[in-house]
């Protein structure tokens, strides 16, 4: 039997989010089922989101000033999208006490942790950068659920200026959710989920655009079956937060979007000139990619 990772015992007194969506409601469900927080505040833009938020119990208080949530809280969580955390930073550094540990869940890594530093300043030695892998396509405080993150994979990326009781209070509360811990780099993280994250979201949201975008939409997708259904669900996601994601990340996916239309651009060709051989072979190099893929993740 496989023994449980030991969780340091934590409580926190305040804990404050700052994006009430589906992963920032999770994160502050979870903490109130395992009874580690008194009390959760919730920051956002939309006052509908956090009246949504205190009906279903996911926060105790609604704050629509990041500055004015974050004073005397134990730990902040920063679920807005990439975009918006340059911003989010610069607002609450003057009002963060010194023991105030802040993290993030963003899906883009690089440029969170240079923003956080040039933002924080003094107080980056508090930040803990972070991602959840986890998630479904619905958004907004209704869709969290506590749990959300168990079993699933939660990244953590410290830097040197990295305080270790900051790193061990962030460690804990993700583990006290049910994750499990992994350690990456930030550039290795940008690079890795730009292939297996952002890029299958671009084509998901192109190939919605262009079924949607026909005349016949209404019609051709009334056929449609659940092959379409499983290849588009995540088009189903945010579009503000894969906006900002994307951008973020371009270097990194601009190199793999030209390898998927290399790709399509065969499967063109091969159809074109009628060369089944082509087709197939390329037909068959992914379905056995995708059967290995599976069979290490079933071991």
């Amino acid at each position: 039997m496989t023994a449980k990772p030991r969780v340091a015992k934590i409580r926190f007194n305040k804990l404050v989010v700052i994006g009430v969506g589906l992963i920032g409601g999770s994160f502050a469900l979870a903490l109130k089922k395992a009874k580690l927080v008194k009390q959760v505040v919730g920051v956002g833009r939309s006052r509908g989101n956090l009246k949504d938020a205190l009906r279903l119990g996911v926060i105790d208080q609604a704050e629509t000033d990041a500055a004015k949530a974050v004073a005397g809280a134990d730990l902040v969580l920063v679920g807005a999208p990439v975009g918006q955390m340059p911003g989010i930073f610069a607002r609450i550094a003057p009002a963060l006490s010194p023991q105030t540990v802040v993290t993030d869940a963003g899906s883009t890594k690089q440029d969170v942790i240079a923003a956080a530093r040039r933002h924080l300043g003094a107080h980056f030695s508090m930040f803990v950068p972070a991602h959840p892998i986890a998630g479904t396509e619905h958004s907004g405080a209704a869709a969290a659920f506590p749990e959300l993150f168990r079993g699933r994979n939660l990244i953590l990326l410290p830097q040197h200026e990295t305080r270790a009781s900051a790193l061990r209070l962030v460690k804990s509360a993700w583990q006290a959710c049910g994750a499990r811990i992994v350690w990456l780099d930030a550039a290795e993280h940008d690079e890795i989920f730009g292939a297996v994250s952002h890029l299958p979201h671009v084509i998901a949201f192109a190939l919605m655009n262009q079924l949607g975008r026909r005349r016949d939409a209404k019609r051709l997708l009334g056929f449609s079956g659940g092959g379409l259904r499983d290849t588009v669900r995540i088009a189903g996601s945010s579009p503000e937060m894969w906006r900002d994601i994307c951008i973020a990340n371009r270097e990194a996916l601009l190199p793999l979007l030209d390898g998927s239309i290399a790709e399509l651009e065969a499967a063109r060709d091969a159809l074109a000139n009628a060369d089944g051989d082509a087709l197939e072979a390329m037909f068959r190099g992914g379905r056995e990619a995708r059967a290995r893929w599976l069979l290490k993740n079933a071991k």
